[in-house]
């Protein structure tokens, strides 16, 4: 049942002002490694400009955030990436598509303390998407929660008509008040996974720098094609995300030469360094664009904000 909170969520808001955006970081901001000259990626760094404001929101971009390996950044990057996009005046619902509830954890919710998550939404007719969207502490970006209960979900959906395309109907009500939805992946190719590149447009994929990382993509990228050939022919792969960098590592420079090689332009030029402030903003339950603004690492996420929003 819609609530005077959620109808306020979903009315119309005026474009955003992005000099007045407290912690928008023009181009001179960006950290060095960004911008000019020769890059972690091994090619010159592209220029990428400040993005234009947007007159109004609407449809929105799906991105699942997805790589079957675990702990190579999807949740970190699907955080800080919706809190830069917001920065650039963008409207960013962020949905949390992990039974491990992580994606919620990191905006400081508890799930195991939720009523109502998406997995409600998915199994029954009575709860819409409206009523379990949740306010973060960033402007104009929202949470679709999740927790454990989710899990049950990828068994209950096996006999379902249309199981694959569960995500999509589910986010259909919403799609008009958002710019970017992006979506943080379990760490497998099952199907909720699955269900994410059904809804997708794009595929935005966190690589940690070593081999053991490296060595899953290419079941992921033929998991990608199967899934752009039999349910979503609007599928591509928006970038692949260099995470966990360590430049004074021989091991992640060889990494990273291999991705570049074999990948090429689908790779961003930026690049996420392996640095402490990640965990603390875990802790914090605040993006780093919130918690060490100036930080690199905040930076970094500002520069792929306009990277995506650029592709």
């Amino acid at each position: 049942m819609s609530t005077p909170e959620h109808a306020e969520r979903f009315a119309p808001r005026p474009p955003v002002d992005l000099s007045l955006a407290p912690h928008a970081a023009p181009v001179d901001d960006v950290a060095p490694e960004q911008v000019g000259g020769i890059g972690p990626t091994g090619r010159p760094r592209r220029h990428t400009p400040e993005p234009p404001g947007v007159l109004q929101h609407g449809p929105a971009k799906i991105l699942a955030v997805c790589n079957q390996k675990g702990g190579v950044g999807k949740t970190t990057s699907t955080i800080n990436l919706g809190a830069a996009l917001a920065e650039y005046g963008r409207r960013v619902l962020l949905v949390d598509f992990d039974p491990q509830g992580a994606l919620s954890v990191g905006l400081g919710i508890h799930p195991h303390q939720l009523d109502q998550t998406i997995y409600n939404v998915i199994m029954e007719r009575d709860c819409g998407v409206r009523d379990v969207i949740r306010n973060t502490g960033v402007d104009d970006m929202d949470l679709l929660p999740s927790n454990i209960d989710l899990s049950a979900a990828e068994i209950q959906l096996v006999s379902e008509v249309g199981r694959e395309h569960t995500l999509v109907r589910t986010l259909r009500p919403v799609i008009d008040h958002y710019d970017y939805v992006l979506v943080d992946c379990q760490p497998s190719l099952g199907l909720l996974t699955v269900n994410a590149l059904a809804a997708a447009d794009g595929v935005l994929i966190p690589l940690e720098c070593e081999f053991f990382s490296l060595r899953g993509v290419a079941l992921l990228i033929d998991t990608i094609e199967k899934v752009k050939e039999r349910l979503n022919p609007k599928l591509e792969i928006t970038g692949i995300l260099a995470t966990m960098y360590d430049h004074r590592t021989l091991h992640s420079r060889e990494v990273m030469a291999r991705v570049v090689e074999a990948f090429g332009d689908i790779v961003f030029d930026t690049v996420i360094n392996r640095t402490v402030r990640f965990p603390e903003t875990t802790v914090a339950g605040e993006p780093i664009t919130r918690w060490a603004p100036r930080s690199a690492g905040a930076q970094a996420y500002r520069a792929l904000a306009r990277e995506v929003i650029a592709r």
